[in-house]
């Protein structure tokens, strides 16, 4: 115990001395959830503070266009602009002035009544309630094709919910063309209701509840655990660094002449720099508790999960840590372990799903993703945030964090131990 106590001291004050190092640790990780937080909680929320100004180009005039531009202004989410040639408006488009534009076609509500009524027409000739078939004459109706252009800068996630909403417009606006065709045909009283045309199948969204609480998820939720784990594991790099450093300056080479083994060596080195995973993590939840409510964000939600927490944080570190230590003991110089250290985190955050969900990668990408540490710890993470999960749930998880750091460090010694005998 006390050559690990002796090694834990040496690396606190290594550590201690680097103050650009700690500002790396502690400072950077705080900076980036705060900016990302800030950048990502307009997608967690309902009804966004920012309206996204569209061009809309009306050239029907009639009903439909006016449900439509009724429906646009309703959302909350754009700011309709009216514009009166479809050119002038596809160039701004184009050039990037404006995100969307919308050209709805020439006599639109026209049209559609027209193939409504003759549709609706055909149906009550068939129950010989009309005109027989035979004598009808049916002219052709060209169907109508509402246009949109996009900025080319625009993301597929945006272009895809524009084409949905539109989409559910129109349907709606058919829907009821319908039900009125065939109301007027039936009935000479416009007031004698028919077809009720309120919508009959809804959807219900049920959320997880926490003693009788719904579970909302936000923004703060999401992105403190994840961010959270990228602080924790890129401590990779100043801990390969330090390794790194003591070999190149021969200080290794004196602790051989003592009686001390590689492994209290790293023992000294996992907990300073554990000590440093928690705190990392305290950090994390001070700014998402009171820091996040003052700069107008949602507050972070701990109550009942601090014990489970710091348990997912304490693993996770391990795990980093692991890591960091069979990066310093293979890598011979700080060129080597600096570049790959921070590029093979940003890999591991990418296939963990702290950059993008796993659930929208490619297939062969979200198997990837299970052999990701990060994957592990997010998903614990996860499941004490937002899955109100117990320790049974985050208990397969947290073992392979635990294995996972044993074996890093397993072959860290015995790449030490065999570099060394030759």
């Amino acid at each position: 115990m006390h050559k690990l106590w002796a090694s834990t001291y040496k690396e606190f004050l290594l550590l201690t001395r680097d103050f650009g190092g700690i500002a790396i640790l502690f400072v950077m990780p705080l900076i980036l959830i705060i900016t990302i937080t800030l950048i990502q909680d307009s997608t967690f929320k309902s009804v966004t503070d920012t309206q996204i100004p569209i061009l809309v180009v009306d050239n029907d005039q009639g009903n439909v266009s006016e449900i439509i531009l009724k429906g646009l202004n309703e959302s909350g989410s754009f700011q309709v602009i009216t514009e009166t040639d479809e050119n002038t408006a596809r160039d701004l488009i184009f050039k990037g002035k404006y995100q969307l534009a919308i050209v709805i076609p020439k006599d639109l509500s026209v049209s559609l009544s027209e193939k409504v009524s003759q549709n609706v027409d055909g149906i009550i000739a068939k129950f010989g309630l009309g005109e027989t078939s035979e004598t009808m004459e049916v002219p052709e109706i060209e169907s109508k094709q509402v246009t949109l252009y996009f900025d080319p800068a625009t993301q597929l996630t945006f272009k895809s919910s524009v084409k949905n909403g539109i989409d559910k417009m129109i349907s709606k606006i058919e829907t009821q063309s319908i039900y009125k065709a065939f109301q007027e045909q039936i009935s000479d009283d416009p007031n004698d209701v028919i077809f009720e045309t309120d919508t009959f199948i809804t959807f219900k969204e049920v959320l997880p509840t926490d003693n009788d609480k719904e579970m909302t998820p936000n923004s703060v939720q999401h992105n403190v655990p994840a961010w959270t784990l990228f602080a924790i594991f890129f401590i990779i790099v100043p801990l390969s660094i330090n390794i790194v450093k003591e070999k190149s300056q021969g200080t290794f080479v004196r602790l051989r002449t003592n009686p001390v083994s590689y492994a209290t060596v790293l023992g000294g080195k996992t907990l300073v720099y554990l000590i440093v995973c928690l705190i990392q993590f305290i950090l994390m939840l001070l700014v998402g508790i009171f820091l996040f409510p003052a700069i107008g964000l949602p507050t972070l939600d701990i109550s009942g999960r601090i014990p489970l927490l710091f348990v997912v944080a304490t693993f996770a570190g391990l795990a980093a840590i692991g890591l960091g230590l069979l990066l310093g003991t293979i890598a011979k110089t700080q060129e080597q372990s600096a570049p790959f250290g921070a590029t093979f985190v940003v890999i591991l955050a990418a296939l963990g799903g702290v950059w993008v969900p796993v659930f929208v990668m490619p297939k062969i990408m979200q198997t990837l993703s299970h052999i990701s540490p990060m994957n592990w710890g997010l998903n614990a993470f996860y499941d004490v945030f937002l899955r109100n999960g117990s320790f049974l749930d985050i208990l397969p998880e947290i073992s392979l964090l635990l294995l996972f750091f044993l074996a890093t460090t397993i072959i860290a010694i015995i790449y030490n131990e065999k570099k060394n005998a030759v």
